[in-house]
């Protein structure tokens, strides 16, 4: 009877376990459960390059995979705008209030070291221009440039599916990758900020930037919730 009873505990311990590994590593499929997919037209996706190199020398739309990439010394994407070098695609789908996130797959070649590649734009009435950006640093995907608040370890040289959520109203921002939760950050601006995604490969100053910086994405898309 005892021997019954401790293989039905094991049993249902080992279920459990299990239930557990896969929430924490599945799909993430459930993640845009009671969300409405935003159609984006091709339109919608305006890439934004160095102004003074031809479009096809630092993107490239392939097989459903749109390539971007930049080099540190690159000039940015206006003669008259002081951002940094980037190769980078703004979605064209502004937001002030809601529940809105943000899916796409990305691969980050090695090599690739200081730079965003996907942000939240927008946080006025603050100074600063960001609700949320993620970095990579050495391989490791990072909030902002803090190096100790990693939210995946080893990227290089893999698909990685990203998920962003943000709840304008409630001021947050929550990250999964590959399903798992992330990061759980207040997020920056009024709740009448204007927003927008964006995704590819931006320089950043801190901590010694690779000359050259690419990102992959594919399967991007844009929900939304009242």
């Amino acid at each position: 009877m005892a021997s019954s009873i401790l293989c039905s505990v094991l049993v249902v311990v080992t279920a459990v376990v299990i239930s557990r590994a896969r929430g924490s590593s599945g799909t993430g499929d459930h993640l845009t459960t009671g969300f409405t997919h935003v159609r984006l037209p091709e339109s919608k996706f305006i890439v934004q390059k160095p102004y003074n190199v031809p479009l096809d020398e630092r993107y490239e739309f392939a097989g459903g995979v749109r390539r971007m990439w930049v080099y540190s010394t690159d000039k940015p994407g206006s003669a008259t705008h002081p951002g940094g070098a980037r190769t980078e695609i703004k979605i064209n789908e502004v937001y002030t209030s809601g529940v809105w996130q943000f899916e796409g797959e990305v691969y980050v070649p090695a090599g690739t070291s200081g730079a965003s590649i996907m942000q939240i734009f927008g946080a006025k009435p603050e100074r600063q221009a960001t609700t949320l950006m993620l970095h990579v640093y050495d391989g490791n995907l990072t909030y902002y440039h803090h190096l100790q608040s990693v939210l995946a370890h080893d990227v290089y040289d893999r698909w990685l599916r990203l998920n962003v959520v943000h709840d304008v109203g409630a001021r947050n921002v929550t990250v999964f990758v590959d399903g798992a939760e992330r990061l759980r950050s207040s997020s920056h601006g009024g709740p009448h900020a204007e927003h927008y995604f964006k995704f590819g490969v931006y320089k950043q100053s801190h901590h010694h930037p690779s000359h050259r910086m690419e990102s992959r994405w594919r399967n991007v898309r844009v929900f939304t919730k009242p």
